[in-house]
């Protein structure tokens, strides 16, 4: 992608434990696969199903990116379904025991995938609003479907593993964000903090998750249509969201 800021992981820098933990060696012996689901022990809240422990230093953390990156690969080569753990590990060079120190298997690996992509979504949004100062709904609704449509051509993997799980409604799918509320309840609530003050607060939580509902199915439809995205199709999920959303201001 090519106005991505991808100087740091929001993995990497996410919650830090209270000492390092060394790292298992290259050799290390390769461990069974986990069923899919919440580690034992896991508890609800945001991506705590997703990350077993954060990097602490340098080499792991790009060790984890590395990781990342070969799942979001894969995932375009082999889809959601076939993805393995091991397959991740082999294609990124890294031990399948390393893999697990930081993921507790493919749920937890495909949801710090969904994070980190809805991190450099809203930074990549958070930017261009800084740059174009929006002072209306339909600028600003714009500025986000854009962004958006141009992670999807770009970036590896979107397609399969946005925000979610494209398409998928199972539990585990629907939960890669958080484990208390679904995916695009957990997009909607950080892209309203980027609102400004342009919607009415009185209706904001439930007008940011039926606006985001359409998008995602206009855009998927979109996609589904045209692997670059019917600009025809984008024009019109623009078109819904301004009307819709514009209902909304003060």
């Amino acid at each position: 992608m090519s106005n991505a800021h991808d100087s740091g992981s929001p993995i990497a820098d996410g919650i830090r434990q209270s000492g390092p933990m060394q790292e298992q060696t290259q050799n290390a012996a390769p461990v069974a696969e986990p069923a899919a689901g919440p580690a034992a022990g896991s508890t609800t809240g945001p991506a705590s199903a997703a990350v077993r422990r954060s990097p602490v230093q340098r080499r792991s953390a790009e060790r984890v990116e590395r990781i990342l990156s070969a799942c979001a690969v894969l995932l375009d080569e082999v889809g959601y379904t076939a993805l393995t753990t091991k397959e991740v590990a082999r294609r990124a060079e890294v031990p399948i025991g390393t893999l697990y120190q930081f993921f507790p298997g493919k749920d937890g690996l495909l949801g710090a995938l969904a994070t980190r992509n809805l991190e450099r979504y809203t930074d990549r949004l958070s930017r261009r609003i800084a740059a174009e100062s929006p002072h209306d709904i339909a600028t600003l609704v714009d500025l986000a479907v854009e962004e958006f449509v141009a992670m999807r051509r770009a970036v590896p993997g979107f397609g399969v593993v946005d925000f979610g799980a494209v398409g998928r409604e199972e539990p585990t799918a629907r939960h890669l964000l958080d484990t208390e509320i679904d995916n695009n309840t957990a997009v909607a609530d950080r892209l309203w903090a980027l609102t400004g003050g342009l919607l009415d607060p009185a209706a904001s939580r439930l007008a940011g998750r039926v606006a985001l509902e359409c998008a995602d199915a206009v855009l998927r439809l979109a996609f589904r249509t045209d692997p670059d995205g019917d600009p025809a199709l984008i024009a019109e999920c623009k078109r819904v969201l301004r009307r819709y959303l514009g209902s909304r201001t003060d």
